[in-house]
């Protein structure tokens, strides 16, 4: 059975033992939470789609760890105009162990 929530802005297809990192979210570290945000609900060739969300399901998960991406390094350049400008930037993520999906 699987599931496609809706946190972040972001949609994932999440399905139960499965590990995903999401936008940081006000958890702590072995916390059980919730997700009711979900799109679509399968099972094999049965599928459940919301509109736009699916009345009654839920995706239950542990928090595993909260961390920060890779650097992104952005680089801007105008030739033979003496104009370089570097900067980056590491994006904070929440690592979820999906224990259960509910629909």
């Amino acid at each position: 059975m699987y599931a496609v929530i809706k946190t972040g802005g972001k949609q994932y297809k999440v399905a139960a033992g499965e590990k995903i990192k999401i936008e940081q979210i006000a958890a702590d570290v072995g916390q059980e939470i919730v997700i009711d945000q979900i799109l679509a609900v399968g099972n094999g060739a049965e599928l459940k789609v919301g509109t736009p969300l699916v009345a009654g399901a839920s995706v239950s998960a542990t928090v595993v760890a909260h961390g920060r991406h890779d650097k992104v390094r952005i680089f801007k350049l105008r030739r033979r105009k003496h104009y370089k400008k570097s900067q980056g930037h590491r994006q904070n993520f929440t690592e979820l162990l999906i224990s259960t999906v509910n629909g």
